[in-house]
């Protein structure tokens, strides 16, 4: 049994739920439009202003799908109305972060800058050089791209230096010691 697939979806008051015959669903809301495609077995029941995911029998791929057909149209339905936010921060002596236009310059300790084009649909900020927050309706494309930044330079272990996540914990190691002379 899918306690996730099983819980019932509210509509917020200004967002706007369609789907077609072969299961696409159109999520409309303040913070723009999102269409997804679900597979065709899976039906969504639309009541008042709740959406209920059932899925058609108990096979097991059935009820893998469940829970993540719903966790997706129910994520639509936040990005539209909330949106979705994810912020890095730069650590490292002359780690710096710059948008110019529509591209992020990371400057992150290699011999040239790194850029990043940002898609239509997403908004990067750099309110100060060590930190970078990016949002976005489509949870899927803001955490793609947090991902691909962060990517660029890992904290490593032995400093701490490079791209992470805020609040990210970053498990330290005790650099060499010198071995004593017998």
């Amino acid at each position: 049994m899918s306690r996730i697939g099983n819980k019932i979806i509210n509509i917020p008051s200004g967002v706007e739920v369609t789907f077609t015959d072969n299961n696409e669903a159109t999520v409309k809301g303040p913070k723009g439009t999102l269409v997804q495609q679900f597979i065709e077995e899976m039906r969504f029941d639309v009541e008042d202003n709740t959406i209920t995911v059932v899925r058609p029998n108990e096979t097991k791929a059935m009820k893998q799908i469940h829970g993540t057909t719903r966790s997706l149209l129910a994520n639509m339905i936040e990005g539209v109305t909330e949106g979705f936010k994810k912020e890095l921060e730069l650590v490292g002596i002359g780690y710096r972060a710059a948008m110019a236009g529509n591209k992020l310059t990371l400057n992150v300790g290699f011999s040239h800058p790194v850029e990043f084009d940002v898609e239509e649909g997403l908004t990067v900020e750099v309110p100060k050089v060590t930190q970078i927050i990016i949002t976005g309706n489509d949870k899927q494309r803001v955490g793609e791209l947090a991902s691909n930044i962060r990517a660029t330079r890992k904290p490593e272990p032995y400093k701490g230096k490079g791209i992470r996540y805020k609040g990210e914990q970053v498990r330290r190691k005790e650099g060499k010691t010198a071995a004593k002379a017998a």
